[in-house]
């Protein structure tokens, strides 16, 4: 079986067990999302989920995050971890745009990346929920399951990115990240995956050296 063939028995055996393939950061526009991912760095999700509610009440524009003050952010984000750094990324992203991008976060890698505190794993997440575009968001619940199932022998986020992009369907690569991301906290859970409950065991690598 090739990787391209495993690859689309996982899209498909995914497709089945989670059909709704959604983003777990809970957001109501573009630039929250982009904000809520920046949070979620070495942080869960559900954690941030808890923070960013206070803080999209308080900021509701561009304008609002670019003029504000970092020792409130700070405070808003304190309990997600590194929020010094955050704080300072998530205003000089809203200045940026304001200044670079027309007040319209950017529909590419290169622009996205470009932005303070934003790397290919927020800028992929951006263009594939918010713009539609193919995308492969390597976290580590992606780069985990994919190691797992034999379709990438690498942990470097950048790798795996590339290596699945030569071997994902294009239309159905967000969704499958987003499907490992469920995945992986219900069922390949790191250090003890459930093998036996698994929709992809019969033609997982890992499971069928296991079973």
């Amino acid at each position: 079986m090739t990787k391209k063939e495993r690859a689309l028995l996982a899209v498909e055996a995914l497709k089945k067990e989670y059909p709704e393939a959604i983003c777990s950061l809970d957001a109501g526009n573009d630039f929250e999302l982009l904000v809520a991912t920046r949070l979620s760095a070495q942080c869960t999700d559900a954690r941030v989920n808890l923070i960013t509610p206070a803080l999209f009440a308080k900021y509701k524009t561009l304008d609002d995050y670019a003029n504000a003050k970092v020792e409130d952010v700070e405070e808003l984000v304190h309990s997600c971890g590194f929020y010094r750094q955050k704080a300072r990324d998530i205003i000089g992203m809203a200045q940026q745009i304001i200044e670079r991008f027309d007040r319209k976060v950017p529909d590419n890698i290169e622009d996205l990346t470009s932005l303070p505190g934003v790397g290919r794993k927020t800028a992929n997440l951006i263009c594939g929920d918010v713009y539609g575009k193919p995308a492969v968001v390597a976290d580590t619940h992606l780069i985990r399951i994919t190691n797992l199932l034999g379709l990438v022998a690498t942990k470097d986020p950048m790798k795996v990115e590339l290596e699945l992009k030569k071997i994902l369907p294009p239309q159905e690569s967000n969704d499958f990240c987003h499907r490992c991301v469920l995945h992986g906290r219900a069922v390949c859970v790191a250090r003890r995956p459930d093998c036996q409950n698994c929709c992809m065991a019969d033609f997982c690598k890992s499971a069928v050296n296991k079973l």
